[in-house]
Order: structure tokens, then sequence, then C-alpha cells
């Protein structure tokens, strides 16, 4: 049997919240913008996010062969902070990124690199890896990440649409749907080749979506796996039930320009932002300037704030616990145990935590003292279990 023990502090990215009284065994947060004019904050519950203060969390022991615990020690906390051998310069990516059009209509942000060291991705020879980010962040999140993939792997990291420098389209519809078949036809234009897909949040469930059907994906690896594209999702949860009708104002709010404007520009401010980060990270080291620049600055796009309230009060899309059985090619689920947005005692969680004893093709490690950002947390602990995973795969 392996067993954990895990304390999370619970967070709520999407509203820039703060935290309340513990509420139905759990942390609830609330909005608190002073909002045209309202100097007494109004308290309106979040859609999202309940963890106990300190849970244990024990894995089912017929896991336990496909079921790792990784720990995190101090001085592995040191080289994960700061990782500035092998993290790539933000501005670098940037420089190297190109464009893609997607359906002739929309510009999508993608980025290559390679040991080959070629700038023709057409003569590159190492498999490829296709890096696809979650919500509010974009191609430079991986910048601890692509250095060293790239010394066996030709990586690919894409800006979904709505994210990054990507195309922000005035008055788009956002889904998961959308994200999943984007993915898709980057695979069957761009790439062209069997690839692992490697997703974090939103963006893992994106690749759950795009993998349920794709010859071209040769593999998945989720990082903290999102429920949906938001919690209406997580109706399983009976405190997300009981929230319902609360959740529906939030939604309503929010569809009001000038609420949604005044909470997306207090999200955005850089030390709510900090807050928010070091919130939802297990290593604080590694919530640096860089990281709060690389989430602040396309949330100053046109288009960022119509996608921002498209995307938290649209459909919540698929459910992972209804596509993963239909997936056969081989999984990694790497968790951070200290994840507050999709923590493992949550519905999701609990689902992935059992999801090896179920498929065989399933292979699960927890990473100790790690957050729902599990590469930039902590990039040693996930190339650790993800490097051996990719050298295991069959060739063809």
């Amino acid at each position: 049997m392996v067993t954990t023990t895990t304390t999370t502090t619970t967070t709520a990215l999407h509203y820039g919240l703060r935290p309340s009284q513990p509420v139905l065994n759990g942390t609830a947060f609330f909005v608190t913008p002073r909002i045209a004019g309202i100097r007494k904050p109004r308290r309106f519950p979040s859609s999202v996010f309940f963890t106990n203060g300190s849970n244990r969390v024990v894995l089912n022991a017929s896991s336990a062969s496909t079921t790792t615990t990784t720990t995190s020690s101090s001085s592995a906390v040191s080289s994960d902070a700061v990782e500035s051998e092998t993290a790539l310069d933000v501005g670098e990516i940037k420089r190297k990124c190109r464009k893609w059009q997607w359906k002739g209509q929309y510009s999508v942000n993608y980025f290559v690199s390679s040991s080959d060291d070629d700038d023709d991705a057409d003569s590159q020879t190492n498999p490829p890896l296709l890096l696809v980010h979650g919500f509010g962040a974009s191609i430079p999140h991986w910048r601890r990440n692509i250095k060293t993939l790239a010394r066996s792997h030709t990586v690919y990291a894409i800006d979904l649409l709505g994210f990054g420098d990507s195309d922000k389209p005035p008055g788009f519809s956002y889904t998961m749907e959308t994200w999943a078949q984007l993915i898709l036809d980057f695979l069957d234009e761009v790439i062209q080749k069997p690839t692992v897909l490697v997703g974090n949040s939103v963006g893992s469930l994106a690749c759950v979506i795009a993998a349920s059907g794709q010859t071209l994906v040769r593999g998945l690896v989720l990082l903290n796996c999102a429920g949906g594209m938001n919690n209406k999702a997580i109706v399983d949860d009976w405190r997300i039930k009981l929230l319902l009708p609360l959740l529906w104002l939030i939604d309503f709010l929010l569809n009001q320009k000038g609420i949604a404007s005044a909470i997306f520009e207090r999200v955005k401010q850089r030390e709510n932002l900090r807050n928010i980060l070091l919130s939802v990270y297990g290593n604080k080291e590694s919530v640096d300037e860089e990281l709060v620049e690389i989430i602040r600055e396309p949330a100053n796009d046109v288009g960022a704030l119509d996608a921002f309230v498209s995307i938290v009060t649209g459909p919540p899309g698929p459910n992972p616990v209804q596509l993963m059985p239909r997936i056969s090619l081989p999984v990694l689920v790497l968790w951070g145990d200290q994840d507050p947005f999709t923590p493992i005692d949550g519905p999701v969680g609990k689902y992935f935590s059992s999801l090896p004893s179920q498929q065989a093709n399933v292979e699960l490690s927890m990473l100790e003292g790690v957050g729902h950002c599990p590469h930039d947390d902590r990039p040693d602990s996930v190339h650790e279990k993800l490097l051996p995973w990719l050298a295991s795969l069959p060739t063809s």
C-alpha cells in the first residue's frame, strides 16, 4: 500500500479570490473586489477547489506496482528552484517561435527544438513530443523542460487559441473540443509523425480528448489533469452540487462586462498573480518574476478578457473519467500531491489514483511537495519519471 500525507491550501485562480472560513469540511474562497463603488466586499463563493486542510491519501494496494511516490529532498528543492543550467531563456523561446495558420484564419504560436540543432523541423530525426500548457499559461511555462527533453526528442510546444501569442479572436466560444481539434490538426499539418502528447491541467484534458481517437498519438503524459474546462465539470462532488446555484450567479456576474473587467484587472496585477502562483506551487522558490510575467503579459492582449470569460463560464466539456477507458496507448500520469486546484482527494484525483489498477496501460507517480504545475514547480522530479518512461516506449 502506498500512503502519502498532503497538506494543501486552496486558492482560486480564475477570480482573484481570498480565503474565508472553512466550509463543508474544506476551504471556500470568495470574490472580494471593489466594483462600481462598492466599499464593503460582497461575498460570492468560488466555483472551484475544495480540499481538506490535512488529509491522508491511501492509494489502492492493487495498483502499488504501477504507482510510485517521489519525495523532493531539501537539496532537490534548491536545484529545482533555479535550474539555471538547463532552463531556456524566455526571450530565446519567443524569438524562435513560429506561426501556423489554423483553419486558414487563426494564427497559432508554436515552438520547436531538438538536439539536432537544425531549424528545419522536417530534417529532425528524434521522436517528437508536443507540450500543451494549462489555463493562463503559454509556451514559456515549459522553460525548465525544453532543453532536457530536446536531448532525446524533437520538442514542439504550442499556445492554445486564446493564450500566449496565439490569436484571441473576439466573440470566440472556447471549448475543450476546439482545443483538442487544434492539437489534432497541428499533428496532421505540422508534425506529421507519431507524437507523444504532454499536457498540464486543461492542456492534459485537451490531450486526452485528442488521443481518444487519433493514430498519430503514440503516448500520453498527464500532469495534474483537469476535470473540465472549468469546475462545473466536477458535479460528482457533493460540495460542488450544493454550490451550483452560486456558480450560476458567478457566471451571470462574469457575463457583465464591467464586473468581469474589474475582476480580471484585479487578477492580473503582479502581486495578486504572485500570491496565486505561490499558493499553487509546492516549491515556492520556483515562483520567480519571470514566471509572473509569463502569466501576466498575454493577459494584457486584446481579446484576453473575452477568452477568460468564455473559458470560465463556458461548458466544461468532456470528463476524463468518461474518456480514459477508450485510450489503449501508453499513459503516464504525474500528480503533484500539493495541488489545490485538482487535489488528490477530489473526484478527479481519486479517479486517476485508482486508474492503474483498472487499466494496464496507465502508470501513476505521485510527486511529493509538488503543486498544480509539476513541470515548472519541480522539473527534476518530473524528468526523473518522464525520461525513463519515454525511453521505454516502442519505437514504431
